[in-house]
């Protein structure tokens, strides 16, 4: 009996001290997780309960030099499905596709799948989202976002760029600045119960997007527009394949307008315009010809394609001789029509040739066989070396992404034919725009600047982010040089090559060029004119290139008129006025005409008025019906044939 006493007690104490021991395992794990691991449950008790929505912050818009907004956004919405808060999935599916223009069985696809949220339309219009959120659908989330707009449509395309569905930039100037411009996205955060139906009067938590910053640019609207106008205007009349114009500050590098015409509608960037799309009409395209069409589309030819520029590398040429005091102006050369070098006979464009000639008269004739001359005097390795100065080895720094750099021979395999043809711009490739900044540098006192479009970042309310800062390098030419060059160029638009560039009461100089395209004798040729104002003091500077022109191509015949055209409309809107000699006023009969006020009248009434007038080319800008600005300004004082633009 005793022994049964004995072993009852022993069993009660095991039983005892399990239970002691599992209490202590419990306790100690409860104090664990009260303790050590409170945040962490509360985390995921938290994330269990919450539901979170972006909201997507305002995108930064972008000013032209004036402040004219170019790029902004449209408020517009993105609607979305939580699949665990619908209550009725066929009204859902079929509220949405009516809508949104959507198949049923691509909503339902989404509205069926099992995530916390699901995107079924982005960039829906304000007026339908509303209209969706009239049937009170639940699961059904309908909030604001942007879409990015350009009040231009096609203006300067391939420099601004465009956003995809993200709102994330693409191309050009919006993915340049993307870090500046994108802002900071914001949240919604709704409760829900464990199985993710949202609690009813439960307030919501929301963190308020940051919008992005604002871009400040040197472009202008309106010599933009003055430039797409020349540029389109020679295009057809030319059947050219493109054309290509940039204007720019060649003080200190600021660009005002850049053109590759044809451009493309921003606001429908993925729409192949009619010069591509035409091509292709009955054919089906496949995703990768599509995307190839497209990149075409979009890329900007001004920085990304090189090209032989021709004999407006004459310019280079002549500054690196004079640097070098291997030329003087009137040294005398001879042109048989011909050069011959080595075991090759080089011809100049004037079959006959030039016959004995100053050199003042060679730049003014282009003449091949002078310039061939000029550059054996410099010699290979002091041309490479200007050319260095000059930043033809190196791309320019410009503020847009994909530029191209040039394509120079190997100093070590250029002999007297490869340095005879380069010192008219032959048998190297550079870009445009390193054109336009070597040029630049030659005619503002010998200062290599960055060309750029940014000037200024600012946040939403005004105040100045960053002030934009480039490079810039001092004495890669002489003032002497410098001063001698703008003399020479400005020869050549008053009696040379470039007299189509001429215009009365504006100091104009420039070189022509006609570049033979590769392969040779195809036909094909770039036609293209460089050219600045005021000659003796240049505000601005302007390059055109004409692709593939049908017909007539030489460059002092079809190009130089287009800057003159350009020039004619931006000199006096940049306040630069016009000074007519004695003889020019005789010539051109220049008056005393005073621009009237037009601003107010309608387009009936303008059609009276300008029978009265001897205004030349008129333009009118824009859909409405009342005249809403002029340029000339009302009271300016013009020659006679002056154009005339006016915005309805």
């Amino acid at each position: 009996m005793a022994k049964n006493r004995t072993f009852n007690r022993r069993n009660i104490l095991i039983i005892i001290v399990v239970i002691l021991l599992a209490a202590t395992g419990l306790t100690g794990k409860l104090v664990y997780l009260i303790i050590f691991k409170s945040e962490d449950y509360a985390a995921r008790a938290k994330a269990l309960h919450e539901r979170e929505r972006p909201i997507k912050a305002e995108r930064g818009s972008i000013y032209d030099i004036n402040g004219v907004e170019i790029a902004t956004n449209k408020p517009v919405c993105t609607i979305s499905v939580i699949h665990s808060q619908i209550k009725e999935p066929e009204r859902v599916i079929k509220v949405l596709s009516e809508e949104l223009g959507l198949s049923e069985a691509a909503v339902r696809k989404r509205v069926e799948k099992y995530t916390s949220i699901e995107r079924i339309k982005s960039n829906v219009n304000k007026e339908i989202a509303d209209r969706i959120r009239e049937y009170k659908l639940d699961g059904v989330m309908v909030d604001e976002d942007y879409k990015r707009y350009y009040p231009y449509g096609s203006l300067a395309s391939k420099v601004i760029g465009f956003t995809g569905s993200d709102n994330q930039g693409v191309i050009g100037l919006e993915v340049k600045y993307e870090d500046y411009l994108k802002g900071i996205n914001g949240t919604i955060l709704t409760l829900t119960t464990a199985y993710g139906v949202e609690i009813e009067n439960a307030a919501e938590d929301r963190i308020t997007p940051q919008p992005g910053n604002d871009l400040y640019l040197s472009l202008d609207v309106n010599i933009q527009k003055y430039a797409e106008q020349a540029a389109y205007k020679v295009m057809e009349a030319k059947s050219a394949d493109n054309v290509k114009l940039i204007v720019m500050n060649p003080k200190n590098g600021e660009l005002y307008a850049m053109v590759n015409a044809p451009e493309f509608d921003l606001n429908n960037p993925y729409n192949l315009i009619n010069e591509i799309a035409r091509d292709y009409i009955g054919e089906t395209l496949s995703s990768e010809k599509l995307h190839e069409l497209l990149n075409g589309m979009w890329r900007n030819a001004c920085i990304s394609d090189t090209y032989e520029p021709g004999s407006a590398f004459k310019i280079v040429t002549s500054t690196a001789a004079f640097e070098e005091d291997v030329l003087k102006l009137d040294d005398r050369f001879f042109c048989p029509g011909y050069k011959r070098v080595e075991d090759r006979i080089i011809r100049c464009h004037k079959a006959g040739g030039h016959g004995s000639q100053s050199f003042v008269e060679g730049i003014k004739n282009s003449c091949n066989p002078v310039f061939m001359e000029v550059g054996a005097r410099v010699g290979v390795e002091k041309t490479y070396e200007y050319y260095k100065k000059l930043g033809l080895f190196s791309r320019t720094g410009v503020d847009i992404p994909g530029e191209a750099n040039s394509i120079m021979h190997n100093i070590d395999n250029i002999g007297a034919v490869e340095l005879a043809t380069m010192a008219f711009g032959q048998s190297f490739q550079i870009t445009p725009l390193q054109l336009l900044t070597a040029a630049s540098a030659i005619i503002n006192g010998g200062t290599l600047v960055t060309p750029h479009f940014g000037i200024e970042i600012r946040s939403p309310e005004g105040r100045t982010v960053k002030t934009l800062k480039y490079d810039t390098t001092e004495n890669v030419v002489s003032k002497e040089t410098s001063e001698t060059m703008k003399q020479l160029l400005e020869a050549v638009v008053t009696d040379g090559t470039g007299r189509r560039a001429y215009l009365p009461g504006f100091r104009v100089g420039g070189k022509t060029a006609t570049s033979e395209k590769l392969p040779r004798r195809t036909g094909k040729y770039i036609s293209s004119f460089i050219g600045f104002a005021p000659a003796d003091d240049p505000q601005v500077i302007a390059l055109v290139l004409i692709d593939e022109p049908v017909g007539i191509y030489y460059g002092g015949t079809i190009a130089a008129p287009v800057i003159a055209d350009l020039f004619d409309n931006i000199l006096p809107y940049m306040g630069i006025e016009a000074k007519y000699t004695e003889e020019e006023l005789k010539k051109y009969q220049v008056g005393t005409f005073v621009v009237p006020d037009f601003i107010g009248k309608t387009k009936k009434e303008m059609k009276d008025l300008l029978k009265i007038y001897d205004f030349g080319d008129i333009y009118s800008l824009g859909d409405g019906d009342i005249v809403t600005e002029q340029f000339p300004l009302p009271g300016d004082s013009v020659n006679r044939e002056s154009g005339l633009v006016l915005y309805y």
